[in-house]
């Protein structure tokens, strides 16, 4: 047995997996770099969004009141920034859970394994395996 990390493919695994003449088409390799570039977005514009509450703190605690700085603070809020990387981070991870799923099923693991794998319920396999899809993936 291997540690609970199987099915997590990590960036050395995929390019390894690509060069060993895997199918470059995988739809989990594909979830796994949209991920990838997801959270790449998220950095920048969390890192974006701690400056624009620097901003806010240092306005606060100059004296403006809250209804100048709402009044007056340009988009993307702070906490529309927020709700957009969380929302898409959550699309792109089910995406990629699914897919893993999806890929894992393809190698014959059976359900309760993979449930192992992600730490989660048979139940909540074969809803990833059955389920709808998400609005990303359509």
């Amino acid at each position: 047995m291997e540690s609970g990390r199987e099915g997590m493919i990590g960036e050395e695994g995929a390019e390894r997996a690509v060069g060993m003449g895997s199918d470059t088409g995988d739809p989990a390799v594909q979830a796994l770099v949209e991920l990838k570039a997801g959270l790449e977005r998220t950095i920048a514009d969390l890192g974006a969004a701690a400056a624009r509450a620097d901003e806010l703190i240092e306005r606060r605690t100059s004296g403006a009141t809250w209804l100048d700085i709402v009044s007056k603070e340009e988009p993307p809020l702070v906490i529309e920034t927020i709700t957009r990387v969380l929302d898409e981070l959550g699309e792109l991870g089910s995406r990629f859970r699914r897919e893993e799923a999806l890929a894992l099923q393809r190698e014959n693991v059976s359900i309760t394994k993979i449930g192992e794998l992600f730490r989660v319920s048979r139940q909540r396999v074969s809803t990833l395996l059955h389920g709808t899809r998400s609005r990303a993936e359509a």
